[in-house]
Order: C-alpha cells, then structure tokens, then sequence
C-alpha cells in the first residue's frame, strides 16, 4: 500500500498548492492513505475547526500538529470531537485531543494507526520522554494495526534520527516535521522502517522558513521585533510517498517530493 505524508503546510500558499497537487499525487502514487502536518495552515500559526474541514474535503485522513496546535483558541474546545486531528502524545494528559488514531485505507479498508510525537530539545513547554511515549504507544497500536506511522515534530536533527532508529522494525515510517527545511536522507532503515529527517514544509520558499524574510532579517540585523508575516511566493508542495508491506508493516521503499508550480505545470494529464 501506499501512504502520502505531507510536511508543515503554511498558511493559503501551502493550501493552495496543496490543493492543486494533491489530485495528481494520489492518482499518480494510487495513494491508500493521507497525512498532513496542519499546525501552521492558518495563517502560519495553528489550526482551525474549518480548516480541519477543508483538509478533509482535500482528501486527508488524519492530521498531525505540534508546538502551534493552540494557536488558535477555537481548537481547544473542538478537537476532543475530531478525532482524525492530533497533538503530540507526549503533551500533558490534562490537555484536549489525543495523540493517535487508527483510520482504514481508501480501497483496501487496511488500519493504519497515526502517532504524533513532539521532540524535547530546543522544544519549550512540558513535553513528557518521546521514547518512552512512543515505546509504550507503539505497542498497543500494534494490536489494532500493522502500518504505523510516527510523525516526529522536533527541531534536533539528532533527535528525529535517534527516534527513526529507535523504532526501526517495530514501525513503518518515521518522518520528521517542524523546521520547515527538507532533508534529502530519506531512505529505509535496515529493519524495515522508512526515514526521512524532515519532510520540509508545504507553503512559501522565498522566505525564511515561510515567514516574510525582510522582516526576519531585520530582527536578526536590528535585534529588534517585528510581526510576522507568512510569505506567499514560491510555493512548494514537500511530501513524501512510503510503499509498505500492508501484512509486515514494513516500508518496501520512500519516495520524497518537492514540487513547485512549474513542476505541476509539466504534471502528465
């Protein structure tokens, strides 16, 4: 089976573009299931209940978030009701949501369980161990599904890296999120885990990391604040296609995109 993961979508340019790719990925990969990282869909910061909507009309099947999940307080009171929405596993249990979900495939109705985990360093808030999170998770999903993907959301590369290896063969991919730059070591691990240290953001390139650069610039040369803006040019759709053994649960082989405009534009009809 096949298993589209899409990397931070940022604000209406990610939208857009994801909107215009992603017919033509699913028809072209024959894609089973969906999963998008939608902490920074609206307007670069959180998620709404109508967005959630929007995402699911689009073709998602679950979501994942991370640091920006309540950004916009009108998710807070919503997402114990959406259930294909996530926040990181390892928040505190006293907040809303859940951190897992098991959907079936499009065709093949195959479970496949979702886990959004958020690295600790560099990472503010209280964020309970990953590993011990995942560890504990990862074994009770197996009980209701073979295929189970880890969004881990976490600024350290060595992070991500120690989370792929530490889940290699119990898992069938473990992609990364969060620092909106994408990484091309995207491979399977020799247990049968498909990696990828970070998948990059779905939204604008000419920017810093999806925030209008002037004004990222001037706080570095200034030292002083300013509002941040997201950028809206040069939008990329950044995913990547994970080919799994739908009885094994292992990753056959990954596939990463990074698609622009003019690449859709050349998209075979």
């Amino acid at each position: 089976m096949k298993i589209l993961i899409i990397g931070d979508v940022v604000g209406s340019p990610g939208r857009n573009i994801m909107k215009r790719a992603l017919p033509l990925v699913l028809r072209k990969y024959d894609v089973d299931y969906c999963i998008a990282n939608v902490e920074n869909a609206a307007g670069g910061f959180g998620i709404t209940p109508d967005l959630f909507r929007e995402f699911q009309q689009m073709g998602v099947d679950c979501m994942t978030t991370g640091n920006h999940v309540w950004d916009k307080k009108e998710i807070i009171p919503a997402i114990d009701g959406l259930p294909q929405l996530l926040r990181p596993a390892n928040y505190p249990a006293a907040q809303p949501g859940k951190g897992s979900y098991v959907g079936l495939a499009k065709d093949s109705r195959v479970p496949v369980a979702t886990l959004n985990l958020s690295g600790r360093v560099f990472m503010n808030g209280a964020i309970d161990d990953p590993f011990e999170r995942a560890r504990r998770d990862v074994e009770a999903l197996r009980k209701e599904a073979a295929v189970i993907v880890v969004d881990m959301h976490a600024e350290a590369t060595s992070e991500k890296n120690a989370m792929g290896h530490f889940l290699d063969g119990k898992v069938s991919a473990v992609v990364g999120t969060h620092t909106h730059v994408p990484t091309c070591d995207h491979r399977v691990l020799a247990k049968g885990t498909a990696y990828c240290t970070d998948l990059g953001m779905t939204g604008p390139y000419d920017s810093v990391i999806g925030v209008d650069k002037d004004t990222i610039i001037a706080r570095f040369t200034s030292g002083m604040p300013g509002r941040f803006e997201t950028a809206k040019e040069d939008a990329r759709f950044a995913a990547a296609v994970v080919d799994v053994d739908q009885s094994t649960g292992r990753a056959r082989g990954i596939d990463r995109m990074f698609l622009s405009d003019a690449d859709l534009d050349a998209w075979p009809s």
